[in-house]
C-alpha cells in the first residue's frame, strides 16, 4: 500500500478539493472520513480540484470507526498531523505505507482519535502563531514523507 492521506471530517470543500488535486499529482491515495462539514458531491470537487478529481484514488469511510477497522486490516501506521505534537515533521521517520491524517479545519481531531494514532507530527513554526491552512500543511508533510521514503522516484 503506498502513502495515503486521511481527512478527518473535513469542513471546507475548497481545501478538500485542493488536497485532492495535490494527492492526484503526487500519487497519494485519499480517504475521506465522514461526516463532512459540507455536502459531499462531485460538483463541489470538480470546481476546486478541476480535472484532477478524475485522477485521485479516493476512498470514503462512513465513520472513523469504519476507517479504523479498514486501517487495522491493512496493518498501516496512522500518523496524525497536529499542532499539539512535540515531534517535528522533519525529524520523523516515515514509511512508504503510512497513512497521514489531517483533522478538521475548525477543531482538529477529538482526543480519543488522537490517542489511537501511532504517531503525531507537527510543522515547526513561530510560537505566537497558531496554525497553517490544512491544505498548505498537508502539502508540506506529504512532500517531506515522499522525500523521506523516496516516493518522488515514481513521479516525473
Amino acid at each position: 500500500m503506498p502513502l495515503s492521506l486521511a481527512l478527518y471530517q473535513p469542513d471546507i470543500p475548497q481545501n478538500t478539493g485542493t488536497i485532492l488535486r495535490l494527492c492526484a499529482c503526487m500519487n497519494v491515495s485519499v480517504h475521506i472520513i465522514h461526516p463532512t462539514g459540507f455536502t459531499f458531491s462531485d460538483k463541489i470537487f470538480r470546481r476546486s480540484a478541476m480535472e484532477y478529481a478524475d485522477h485521485v484514488d479516493l476512498h470514503e469511510h462512513d465513520s472513523f470507526e469504519h476507517f479504523q477497522a479498514w486501517r487495522l486490516q491493512q496493518s498501516a501506521r496512522l500518523v496524525l498531523m497536529s499542532t499539539k505534537s512535540s515531534t517535528s515533521a522533519y525529524d520523523f521517520e516515515y514509511r512508504p505505507d503510512d497513512i497521514l491524517m489531517a483533522g478538521r479545519e475548525s477543531a482538529g481531531v477529538p482526543d480519543q482519535v488522537a490517542k489511537i494514532c501511532n504517531a503525531r507530527v507537527r510543522i515547526p513554526m513561530r510560537a505566537q502563531l497558531r496554525s497553517l491552512n490544512v491544505a498548505v500543511s498537508t502539502a508540506m508533510v506529504i512532500g517531506e514523507a515522499l522525500r523521506f521514503t523516496a516516493g518522488f522516484a515514481d513521479l516525473q
